[in-house]
């Protein structure tokens, strides 16, 4: 069944991506979350390829990307969805352990919209989780709400830039 919202989340750690995935629902959001374990899964998944081919839901409302992933990490697969012509509207917030300059600068650079440091004590995590979430479902409007339905085009691949 189509979802007319949805989160992807992208993060390898499944009991992080459990918590998240709690903290999310506690929002109270009308979205369905969908999760990832790699980079590769995220970028098939919001491109609509491999596994995901046959999925006929819209984009995200936000992707909820991990740095530190098997396969693609998650700076390349935040270069590659910002690169996309199709994608590049879809707000991505980085929500990683690391604190560290360097990939907070390249996330930026790459475009990402916000970047979020885990916060190691569990009250705070699923408060911070909670508020990115009423963030991005409930407060912001992204130019998306107002474009039709590209999943037609994502999955044509002659609509598709190389990646």
């Amino acid at each position: 069944m189509k979802a007319l919202k949805w989160i992807l989340l992208a993060e390898d750690d499944p009991h992080i991506a459990e918590w998240t995935k709690l903290a999310l629902a506690a929002g109270e959001l009308a979205c369905e979350i969908r999760v990832v374990s790699d980079g590769q899964a995220a970028l098939d998944c919001i491109s609509h390829r491999g596994e995901f081919l046959a999925n006929d839901w819209i984009n995200p409302v936000f992707v909820l990307l991990d740095l530190k992933m098997p396969k693609v990490d998650g700076l390349e697969v935040l270069r590659q969805i910002k690169s996309d012509p199709l994608l590049k509207n879809i707000p991505v917030v980085i929500f990683s352990s690391s604190r560290e300059l360097t990939d907070v600068v390249r996330s930026y650079q790459l475009g990402v919209n916000a970047y979020v440091v885990k916060p190691v004590n569990f009250q705070q995590f699923n408060e911070t989780v909670k508020q990115v979430g009423r963030f991005w479902v409930n407060v912001n409007v992204p130019p998306l709400e107002f474009l039709p339905d590209m999943t037609a085009m994502a999955r044509d691949p002659s609509h598709r830039s190389a990646a």
